[in-house]
């Protein structure tokens, strides 16, 4: 897997982080540079740490599924993009204002589950994982922030749209993996 493929995973992956990080950006009357920086480590550090966790789980599998692994990749992406695009026709967003460890820790499990799915897609791809693993991370480290600065000027307008973004990016590079084995691309 190329460079330029890990890095649009990585923005699909990131895209609910960012979407997070927009509500949490609009919860903050003011923010301060603790917000973003807390966000990124938080987000980014859970979203490169379960790919890592999920590669090490398909890793020991690897063997039982080798003939059907590209199948397993194109399902896992498809869900997970087909989940990122149904969870962005939801408003109904808490706008809780909190940042303290308790809400920030369940809120990177939370947007980093996908992740933990990708972790696993990559242990049957050829792919470098700490490259992966670091790309993802500071991809995800960087959107939060961006996020909470664009939720704190404009508020919820961009969040639907990032969600269904990083939905449709996955979805096609499932499809892409996909096709790529059968011989088509």
């Amino acid at each position: 897997m190329s460079l330029w493929e890990l890095f649009i995973i990585a923005v699909g992956l990131s895209m609910d982080a960012f979407a997070v990080s927009i509500c949490k950006g609009l919860s903050v009357e003011k923010i301060t540079i603790k917000h973003p920086i807390k966000a990124g480590l938080y987000f980014g550090g859970f979203q490169a740490l379960m790919p890592l966790v999920g590669y090490y789980l398909g890793f020991h599998f690897k063997d039982l599924i080798t003939n059907f692994d590209h199948w397993i990749a194109f399902m896992l992406l498809g869900f997970i993009g087909i989940n990122m695009i149904l969870e962005s026709r939801n408003i109904d967003e808490d706008l809780n204002n909190k940042f303290d460890f308790k809400t920030m820790l369940t809120l990177s499990i939370a947007t980093s589950i996908d992740a933990l799915a990708i972790g696993i897609t990559f242990a049957f791809l050829k792919v470098n994982i700490i490259h992966a693993v670091l790309l993802i991370g500071a991809t995800t480290f960087i959107l939060s922030i961006i996020g909470i600065k664009i939720g704190n000027i404009f508020g919820l307008k961009y969040k639907q749209k990032a969600e269904m973004f990083g939905g449709v990016i996955l979805i096609l590079m499932g499809l892409k993996i996909l096709l790529e084995h059968l011989g088509i691309l």
